[in-house]
């Protein structure tokens, strides 16, 4: 007999990507954004059905029906990223709630739920790398903390996307599993051998990621899961596969236009270049536009190439740059245009059936502050779904 889907709770849903990655084994029982250019997104791939757009302020416990094996929060990270204002998530009683503090309106949801006793198996909270050192550590302990008052146990995990697509987006996966779960799972370690360890697993986490880890107070420190997954596959696919041939979303452009672009690299980046026309090979690279400070002291802007096969991490208006430029060079022949919508949508794993925003910006904001697709669907089918799947099965016959 096959096993029933698993169901989730999607906050801060956006586009639908964690659905996405999550998969056809799975069921949306509810999800939430308060951005209406999402919430059409969201609406347009996925329906309506299961969608509540709105404020997750004003959400009671009835709005969330059942039980749900997990729930899904990718929190804003405007006050944890480097590009952000560096304010932090705040305290749970004078947090800005409609920035990064937005996470304690999830967390009240999640405690409403427990004192129902309808509190999800499994947590996943995702965001920027920016939260394992903010405030010196406060928002990551907080974290942590808010999520053992719940009656979970915590770890985490460092993926980027690159592993998966060609761009550099590295992202923090808080995941947390009920207390009797996970007691469960731990007491015969060869059930599940390659899920959890006492000790930190490359590549999933990082230096950072291990000094917050060792900054927790001793109670919340011997409570931590170093969850485990295996290696991903080699990923064969670089920057210049998913490129259209002549996007009409980003034409490219006129070579005086290119010719500007060129003078504000410094001499490092254009011996990229050089080296590139001296190969006899096309080569794609991907371009931002950065404020540096030359040697007299002075702010100067900066052009920055990578030929490496991968693109830099997409952002959002609000984060800085939200498009990167690509460069096309083939012997004498340089060239440049804007990064296409669909490309941006690429580079998230998302399919090319997945419906876009008609409005190029609006795009590219959902892009740059959605998942990567395959990423998702990683952690889903190596830990999450085992977690909840198989172990959940076992509890149950056990008790």
């Amino acid at each position: 007999m096959p096993s029933r889907n698993l169901t989730f709770f999607e906050f801060f849903a956006g586009g639908g990507m964690a659905r996405a990655g999550l998969g056809a084994g799975w069921t949306c029982l509810f999800a939430n954004d308060i951005d209406p250019d999402k919430a059409a997104s969201y609406r347009a791939n996925w329906g309506d059905a299961d969608f509540h757009a709105g404020d997750l302020a004003a959400l009671t416990p009835t709005s969330l029906p059942g039980q749900a094996d997990l729930a899904w929060a990718s929190f804003p990270c405007q006050d944890l990223s480097l590009a952000g204002a560096g304010k932090g998530m705040g305290a749970a009683d004078d947090a800005d709630r409609t920035r990064s503090g937005a996470f304690w309106l999830f967390h009240e949801k999640m405690r409403a739920l427990r004192d129902q006793g309808r509190a999800p198996r499994a947590v996943v909270l995702e965001n920027v790398v920016g939260v394992l050192t903010s405030h010196g550590h406060r928002d990551f302990h907080a974290i942590v903390a808010a999520l053992d008052a719940l009656g979970y146990r915590v770890g985490a995990l460092v993926l980027d996307a690159r592993w998966f697509t060609p761009q550099s987006r590295p992202r923090v996966f808080f995941v947390a599993l009920q207390k009797p779960l996970f007691s469960h799972l731990s007491r015969d370690p060869t059930l599940f051998p390659g899920l959890m360890g006492k000790q930190a697993d490359a590549p999933w986490t990082s230096a950072a990621l291990i000094g917050a880890q060792q900054s927790l107070p001793d109670a919340l420190a011997a409570l931590w899961v170093w969850w485990r997954l295996p290696a991903p596959p080699h990923r064969n696919v670089h920057l210049a596969d998913i490129l259209e041939p002549s996007p009409t979303a980003s034409p490219w452009r006129a070579p005086a236009a290119t010719a500007r672009l060129l003078e504000l690299m410094a001499p490092s980046h254009l011996e990229k270049i050089h080296e590139s026309q001296a190969s006899g090979r096309r080569a794609v690279g991907a371009v931002y536009r950065r404020t540096r400070v030359d040697e007299n002291g002075a702010k100067k802007q900066r052009a920055e190439v990578r030929f490496d096969g991968m693109a830099g991490c997409l952002r959002t208006p609000g984060g800085g740059s939200s498009r990167q430029t690509l460069l096309e060079v083939e012997g004498d022949a340089i060239r440049s245009r804007l990064l296409s919508p669909r490309e941006a949508a690429r580079l998230m794993g998302l399919p090319d059936s997945y419906i876009l925003p008609e409005n190029a910006s609006k795009a590219y904001k959902l892009c740059g502050d959605g998942l990567c697709v395959p990423v998702i669907r990683h952690l889903a089918e190596h830990l999450l779904q085992p977690l909840l799947r198989e172990g959940a099965s076992q509890l149950a016959a056990a008790e």
